[in-house]
């Protein structure tokens, strides 16, 4: 029998329709990168359709191979056991269908020219004339309790800063880990900078997004002697797209290997040495569907931030920085 082979992008999911909208939108876009393919769509939580319907309707459609890429910028724990758990536990339940998993966005050139064009636009919306070397970036990464991850945001930072030539770069993180938003922004105000850009390493909108923007007008009215310029996140850009495709490619090629070398699940991290082998699971069940379109309500309460919560929540491995004074936690509502 041919084998046909179709395309699943599995994103994380948010309440926010907005992000649900931007994430079909860049659905839409690595189908027309890769028209060879029907490509569908589907999400971990908070959002309608789940990742089981998407392949509900690949597999129904006759398609006996699914290439299957995360939606996702780097590999934390949804991209390493949630998702995952979910596709292997799908291919168990049909025989004859095949699904291989591709490698997250990670760091790739395409993905760091794409955020310095959204970095370039904001800076074109100023009129101030401050020169870059005077200028500060501070990116703002998801954080997670994967300290491979929360370095990658890093590595992007650095590499942003010095393919730009701004004067001084910071990561700060949304949550879990730390620093945060408010105490990073405030931190770099004392740095002596005349103007620091504030770039969110995101996909899509959100919550979070939404948050980081209300910070940094927080912190930046705390400081007017600072120009603080709020860049865009990366959306549906053209080299996000096309690096979505490659990940798609790099399947069929056998080179979607993920960064095992620095995986706290694999080597003993420093730190994190025990959770070296731990059962590959999603957590993710009692908020599959939940947030948006008409998805069937559960009787759990779904009132907390989650945000927080599903990094160190539902039994999950203790995370060093538990206890820490700074961590972890998320941004709260209220940064206005």
């Amino acid at each position: 029998m041919t084998e046909k082979i179709g395309v699943m992008v599995c994103g994380h999911g948010s309440r926010d329709e907005g992000a649900v909208t931007q994430f079909g939108a860049v659905a839409k876009g690595i189908a027309e990168r890769l028209p060879q393919y029907e490509v569908d769509s589907g999400f971990l939580e908070f959002a309608t359709p789940v990742i089981r319907d998407g392949l509900d309707r690949l597999r129904n459609g006759g398609h006996t191979r699914i290439l299957a890429i995360p939606g996702m910028l780097f590999a934390a724990g949804h991209a390493k056991n949630d998702i995952p758990s979910v596709l292997n536990q799908y291919a168990a339940e049909h025989d004859g269908l095949e699904i291989s998993y591709g490698r997250e966005l990670g760091i790739d050139l395409k993905m760091i020219r794409a955020a310095g064009d959204r970095i370039k636009e904001a800076l074109q919306t100023s009129d101030n004339s401050v020169p870059l070397h005077e200028t500060m970036l501070v990116v703002v990464g998801r954080g997670s309790s994967d300290p491979d991850a929360n370095s990658n945001a890093t590595k992007v930072m650095r590499l942003l800063w010095e393919g730009l030539g701004f004067g001084w770069g910071e990561t700060v993180y949304s949550g879990v880990t730390f620093p945060l938003v408010e105490p990073g922004l405030e931190h770099a105000a004392r740095l002596g900078y005349k103007r620091i850009v504030v770039f969110p390493y995101f996909l899509f909108t959100g919550i979070l997004v939404d948050r980081i923007y209300d910070y940094t007008d927080k912190v930046a009215k705390a400081h007017p002697d600072i120009e603080f310029i709020k860049a865009p996140y990366l959306n549906d850009h053209p080299l996000v797209l096309d690096s979505f495709a490659e990940r798609v490619t790099e399947i069929l090629e056998g080179t979607n290997n993920m960064n095992c070398g620095m995986c706290k699940y694999r080597e003993k991290a420093l730190g994190f040495e025990d959770e070296v082998g731990l059962k590959q699971e999603s957590h993710h069940h009692h908020v599959e569907g939940i947030g948006s379109g008409n998805a069937e309500q559960h009787s759990h309460d779904h009132s907390h931030d989650h945000s927080h919560s599903h990094e160190h929540g539902h039994n999950h491995h203790p995370y060093p920085h538990a206890d820490h004074p700074l961590g972890p936690v998320t941004m709260k509502e209220g940064g206005k």
